[in-house]
């Protein structure tokens, strides 16, 4: 029996409105279900990394967020996931892949846990597989957590330190180092002052009465870069912003990637 013209197209309203809501449904299920959160079968979570004991092989897998120069068919890697950071150190690579390690890009790692001077990281030789997927984390704000407990909770991250103060660098005694005309200096070329332009920068910052020692990791971040420049125009007393991935060597020692006039 044919239905009512208004009947019928009453059903037909209801039934277009099930099939809308079936495919919201749907597509966020789908979504849900792909994020960047989930690992592979055999890959560890970032909880799982972190308890694992030293010297054991581990597999992870992260998104890079920045890398150091190739060479010898090696690369260091900063890497991260939504759940915490990784050092991996000298990972072999030929330098085809290396081109292929482009911020945000997915790679599962296998290797082992090692540690260096309070640095967790992959030991050397580490192998990685690229994978799908993009992750490009933002700085995490840790300014309030230097000096506690919690800050080596966020090692290997990239993290942000903001309003912190450029004091004069040091010899081991715990005196200033003075140029030629005797003024005291904002950073060294390497952590002696041993060293010229296009090696390591070694600057002090401060902050709440304590300092700290930032590094600008010449393989990661070169002469060329604007965050070397910026290092090398500091000022004894300047306020700077910073971003880096925090990294550690006997104590807090970030590599740092940007430096700013505070806001």
């Amino acid at each position: 029996m044919r239905l009512p013209k208004e009947e019928d197209n009453m059903k037909k309203i209801t039934s277009l409105l099930l099939a809308a809501v079936l495919a919201v449904a749907c597509a966020g299920c789908g979504s849900k279900g792909g994020d960047t959160d989930a690992k592979s079968e055999g890959v560890m979570t970032y909880a799982e990394y972190d308890s694992a004991a030293l010297e054991s092989e581990v597999v992870i897998e992260a998104y890079v967020q920045a890398k150091q120069s190739w060479w010898d068919n090696k690369a260091t890697v900063y890497a991260q996931d939504k759940e915490g950071g990784y050092f991996i150190y000298n990972m072999a690579c030929s330098e085809e892949d290396y081109a292929k390690l482009t911020t945000g890009t997915k790679i599962k790692v296998t290797g082992y846990k090692t540690e260096w001077s309070g640095e967790v990281e992959i030991a050397e030789g580490a192998t990685f597989e690229i994978g799908e997927g993009n992750y490009v984390a933002s700085a995490e704000d840790v300014t309030s957590l230097l000096g506690s407990d919690d800050l080596i909770k966020h090692q290997n991250k990239f993290v942000a330190f903001k309003g912190m103060t450029v004091e004069p660098c040091k010899d081991a005694d715990g005196n200033n180092i003075k140029d030629a005309d005797g003024n005291d200096v904002a950073f060294l070329y390497n952590w002696d002052g041993s060293g010229q332009e296009g090696d390591d920068l070694y600057f002090n910052v401060s902050l709440n009465g304590n300092t700290y020692t930032f590094t600008v990791e010449s393989y990661l971040c070169d002469s060329s870069t604007d965050v070397y420049k910026a290092v090398q125009g500091l000022n004894i007393g300047d306020k700077i912003d910073m971003e880096g991935f925090l990294y550690w060597y006997e104590g807090v020692n970030p590599h740092i990637t940007s430096v700013k006039t505070a806001e």
